[in-house]
């Protein structure tokens, strides 16, 4: 066999293998090209249905196809809209602990979205509906009445309280009766204050934040921090001013409708009629919540939550 010939065989293999890879390459590209095409079409097809459903209501419907999209192209540019459409078709079916699942998932999948201070709104929300509702979870229980029982007795042995056995259980009094069944909490609770951003957070002892709550403080940062207990709990305590007592009825009365005292003399968490004043470094060193707040507040935690106090 001659050179020349030997020659030309390895040029005309070269050019087989260099013609065919081009041939390879041009039906890779046009094979992803028709993957891509199908998939903008399935996702808009599930958007556009799932966005009829939810817009006639019919949210059983628009969560399978809405869920369907979020599963299977997460990357999707509508995902993000998705997921926000989702968790309100669960919210509307009263299905909390799904609408909390969906906006976890969404966090997930967008750490840093630019609506991140409303969706963590969303969260605490959900978190509220789910703790002052009938809705059991697994922290909670539901609860069978036995005859002699009394709310002040469930809510002493599985250390809540009445309040939030009321408010969970939609009770109008304090009549309980045998055989019937009580949502029971089984959180337990911690108070976190930052007193320089004037925030409050209700949290579980896990450490996942339930609500946070805006508050006023003391002047020049005065309100002490360590960590406290909660020793009582009063509605519309007689407040004694320099040696005076001041009625709540009285315009110079300052406690507002609660009072949540502290393990340290003389300092508490308690409401307010001055609504201008939340937010603020204006107390005397209490912290000080809108009457609303600190009465739900009040109703959740139970004598001997731990109250944290940082700068």
């Amino acid at each position: 066999m001659n050179k020349r010939f030997v020659v030309t065989l390895i040029l005309i293999t070269l050019a087989v293998i260099f013609i065919s890879s081009g041939v390879k390459n041009l039906a890779l590209k046009r094979g992803l090209r028709l993957t891509d095409k199908i998939d903008s079409k399935n996702i808009m097809t599930l958007y556009k249905n799932a966005m009829d459903a939810y817009s006639a209501g019919d949210h059983d419907r628009a969560i399978r196809f809405f869920e369907n999209l979020v599963q299977r192209f997460p990357d999707a540019e509508v995902a993000e809209e998705s997921f926000i459409n989702l968790t309100k078709s669960y919210k509307a079916k009263k299905d909390y602990a799904g609408a909390k699942k969906t906006l976890e998932r969404f966090i997930e999948r967008f750490p840093d979205p630019e609506d991140a201070a409303r969706i963590q709104s969303d969260i605490e929300e959900i978190n509220m509906n789910i703790l002052l509702s009938d809705v059991i979870t697994n922290e909670s229980f539901s609860y069978q009445i036995k005859p002699g029982d009394t709310l002040a007795g469930i809510a002493s042995k599985f250390n809540t309280t009445v309040e939030l056995l009321k408010r969970s259980n939609t009770l109008k009094s304090d009549l309980i009766l045998p055989g019937k069944s009580l949502k029971v909490s089984k959180i337990k609770f911690k108070i976190l204050v930052n007193k320089s951003e004037n925030i409050l957070a209700l949290k579980k002892q896990t450490g996942e934040t339930i609500k946070t709550y805006i508050v006023a403080t003391g002047e020049n940062l005065t309100t002490p921090t360590g960590t406290f207990k909660i020793e009582e709990k009063l509605i519309s305590p007689v407040w004694y001013k320099v040696g005076a007592v001041v009625k709540p009825d009285s315009a110079e009365y300052e406690l507002g409708s609660r009072w949540i005292g502290l393990s340290i003399s003389g300092y508490g968490i308690h409401g307010t009629n001055n609504l201008a004043s939340i937010g603020k470094h204006i107390t005397k060193g209490c912290i000080r919540m809108s009457n609303d707040d600190v009465e739900e507040l009040y109703a959740i935690v139970p004598a001997g939550t731990t109250v944290t106090i940082i700068e």
